[in-house]
């Protein structure tokens, strides 16, 4: 028996993966009772009209599959969410893709457009289901770190660029720092790729309505990007739905047609009565009151730490804050987000995992997108330490 299981474990494809960071903290806060701000969904409940409309469209005939790209009314609403948001028209027969969340057209994405031997960009720290499909292509993750305040580094990017490079991944807002791009990081980013024409982009813009101060600039916007860039997208995130798991993807015909051939033998076709239900919650919602109502949560968050060591960093965007522990302890963060479950009750996620080499600037990320009590409750045992 133990010969045959280490005969399986050879063959993994992945034998470099254990247990997620998420699932570690998530498990470490209900074991220690710690107030759970380590995993980036809301705990505050959904708004009471998709509620209605979702019970409503049960009794209806919207429990077969739908078409393979998506629910016809759904697609319409999404070229006119994407309309007026960026002013970009999307032919929703050709450009346009609903998927089984944005982690699937991610996955997707990469497993259609990435081949054997390709190098793919992914800018430190990331999203962790980023270099998982890559290496499924048998491609070759290159991990470049972002500048100490998560801007682009241009010229490390530059660096790495080479005719191996099949594709670049951006996501901005950025997870976990809520960084966002600028006007001039964009322009950064095209004057460079006019030097390597073939590489393809993979913008990961999920969390594009939670933004503040400044207004996202998308993929979409872009003239000189857009037929060579996948964009996905989450009303998992945009709707306080993450359950639901549903998002979509735009690009051009020529990369969708190929993105669609993976989607087709991964999922076929998405959840129908989500996506009914969707539709025509999009009839109702204002995608404004989304940046509205984390807005004010990252203000009381924001009010509610001054009481505690921590020093908080820019959020451009997203539901992420993080912030610098530099202050109070020279452990690893690891080693303090633990203890910081342990001792003190409250579970948040070292940004170290999101580095492929580990780099360890002494900050950790807090989620907030929390209902006030339980953000309240947190604080006050931060401010113990």
């Amino acid at each position: 028996m133990s010969i045959f299981r280490t005969e399986i474990a050879t063959m993994s494809k992945l034998p470099h993966l254990n247990t997620s960071i998420f699932t570690i903290m998530s498990k470490m806060a209900v074991d220690h009772n710690a107030i759970n701000l380590s995993q980036g969904f809301p705990n505050f409940p959904i708004d009471e009209r998709m509620i209605e409309i979702t019970m409503r469209l049960a009794k209806d005939d919207v429990h077969q599959y739908t078409p393979m790209a998506g629910y016809p009314p759904l697609m319409e609403k999404i070229c006119r969410l994407t309309f007026e948001s960026y002013k970009r028209k999307v032919n929703p027969t050709s450009e346009l893709l609903v998927t089984a969340g944005a982690t699937e057209a991610i996955f997707a994405t990469l497993q259609a457009l990435v081949r054997s031997g390709d190098e793919v960009i992914i800018l430190d720290p990331s999203y962790d289901c980023y270099e998982t499909p890559i290496l499924l292509c048998n491609a070759k993750p290159v991990r470049v770190s972002l500048n100490d305040d998560y801007t682009p580094n241009f010229e490390r990017i530059a660096h790495h660029l080479s005719n191996k490079t099949r594709l670049l991944i951006i996501n901005n807002p950025h997870n976990p720092s809520g960084k966002m791009w600028t006007e001039s990081d964009f322009q950064q980013l095209e004057n460079l790729l006019d030097l390597y024409p073939d590489v393809l982009i993979l913008s990961d813009e999920v969390y594009e309505y939670i933004t503040f101060e400044n207004k996202h600039i998308s993929a979409n916007t872009r003239d000189k990007l857009k037929d060579k860039t996948v964009i996905t997208s989450s009303f998992g995130k945009t709707l306080h739905m993450t359950g639901w798991k549903i998002g979509y993807a735009i690009a051009p015909e020529h990369l969708m047609k190929e993105v669609k051939k993976v989607h087709q033998f991964l999922v076929f076709s998405v959840n129908s009565l989500s996506q009914a239900a969707i539709s025509e919650y999009l009839d109702v919602f204002d995608i404004n009151s989304v940046s509205k109502l984390y807005l004010a949560k990252r203000e009381f968050f924001k009010d509610l730490m001054k009481t505690t060591p921590f020093e908080l960093l820019p959020c451009d965007g997203t539901y992420f804050q993080v912030a610098s522990y530099k202050g109070i302890s020279s452990e690893n963060d690891l080693e303090f987000t633990k203890r910081l479950v342990t001792e003190f009750g409250v579970a948040t996620i070292p940004l170290s995992i999101f580095y492929g080499d580990g780099t360890d600037l002494k900050r950790i990320r807090f989620c907030f997108a929390k209902d006030d009590a339980t953000l309240t409750k947190a604080a006050e045992r931060l401010q113990k330490l």
